[in-house]
């Protein structure tokens, strides 16, 4: 997966189709002479039925569009522009840590126009990819986006992206919710490994560069997720992957702006760790065979369960590990407390521990 430089309820339009289809078949069995005269009103029922669903579809589309895009900006970060969503009347905005990167000054420009906002940054959060900024002087009537209940997103679900992609403000891209529970790892960058960050959120709405820190909408006005990842073929040489992007959910979002907001950093990130620095490691046949311990954590996850430096982890849970991306991608899927089996070699021998996850 390659990172862009970013940045309702399912509307059932199916079944008034399908009941007036059902009322007219059961009037036209009724005459057996009238059959060609009830098939042309049960096709022109139809059509009605279908441009009432298609305009009021067309409603909601506009709706949340003018409800929820006055709480979306464009951050001027140094050279870079990524989008961002408005968190409370106070001036905070949420945004992802690599819009921000090493920048501690921003410009913000609501999606719906008006004057350039300076704003500086609270906290960033790489981990999971989350930053807050906060305007110097925020303006009256500051609009706070609604975030919504991860737990109630669902596949096939109706979603708008908004944002600032290349840099083209108040844009919205149309698509639906195409899986949940994704774990994704970041591509790295300035020679750190990228974040790992799991329970992603994968939508067909396009998420282009200047997407990033933007908002993921349901048809009911709330954010969902915060676009964060284009997939990348790397067949079509890391090119865009139509229709695969990724959005951090709501839940996460909630979680880490209000601890940021509260308390000018993250203090509980609710992220499993092993406690471990680690390395790939290469097998005879040079293809990655699994990671090893570079160091340890003293009182940590993996030493409080007896791993060692040197030790070469090949198995995490159910899950094979080849390669740290592997193991974070892993972990992500855990939570602190959780008791996971790990499998690792020590000067060639097979070995196993039982480790109870620490948190990042």
């Amino acid at each position: 997966m390659n990172r862009t430089r970013s940045s309702r309820p399912l509307t059932r339009i199916s079944l008034p189709l399908t009941a007036a289809l059902g009322a007219a078949a059961l009037l036209a069995g009724c005459s057996g002479s009238g059959s060609d005269t009830a098939d042309t009103d049960a096709t022109t029922q139809a059509a009605a039925v279908a441009r009432k669903d298609g305009a009021a579809l067309q409603e909601d589309y506009t709706r949340v569009i003018k409800d929820v895009l006055p709480s979306v900006v464009q951050i001027t970060a140094g050279d870079s522009l990524g989008s961002g969503v408005v968190y409370d009347d106070k001036g905070h905005i949420v945004t992802n840590a690599h819009v921000v990167g090493e920048e501690k000054t921003f410009k913000v420009t609501a999606a719906t126009g008006g004057r350039e906002l300076a704003a500086k940054l609270v906290s960033s959060y790489p981990e999971q990819d989350l930053a807050v900024i906060r305007l110097e002087n925020p303006p009256s009537g500051l609009k706070a986006a609604k975030l919504g209940d991860s737990t109630k997103v669902e596949v096939g679900q109706i979603v708008l992206a908004m944002g600032s992609p290349l840099g083209l403000s108040s844009s919205v891209t149309q698509g639906i919710v195409s899986a949940t529970g994704r774990t994704v790892s970041e591509p790295r960058t300035g020679g750190s490994p990228g974040a790992t960050i799991g329970n992603m959120v994968q939508t067909s709405a396009a998420i282009n560069p200047g997407n990033s820190g933007g908002a993921l909408v349901n048809l009911d006005g709330e954010v969902i997720g915060i676009p964060t990842l284009a997939a990348t073929d790397p067949e079509m040489g890391d090119s865009a992957a139509p229709g695969i992007g990724f959005a951090i959910p709501a839940s996460m979002v909630q979680t880490v702006a209000e601890q940021i907001v509260e308390d000018g950093e993250v203090t509980d990130s609710g992220r499993a760790a092993l406690d471990i620095s680690g390395r790939t490691v290469l097998g005879e046949d040079y293809r990655p065979a699994g990671v090893a311990v570079v160091a340890v954590e003293s009182d940590g996850a993996a030493a409080k369960a007896g791993l060692e430096q040197g030790d070469v982890i090949t198995r995490f849970g159910d899950e094979e590990v080849s390669t740290i991306t592997s193991l974070s991608e892993a972990l992500a899927a855990k939570k602190p407390g959780d008791k996971v089996t790990v499998v690792y070699e020590r000067e060639g021998s097979r070995r196993t521990a039982e480790v109870t996850l620490g948190e990042m």
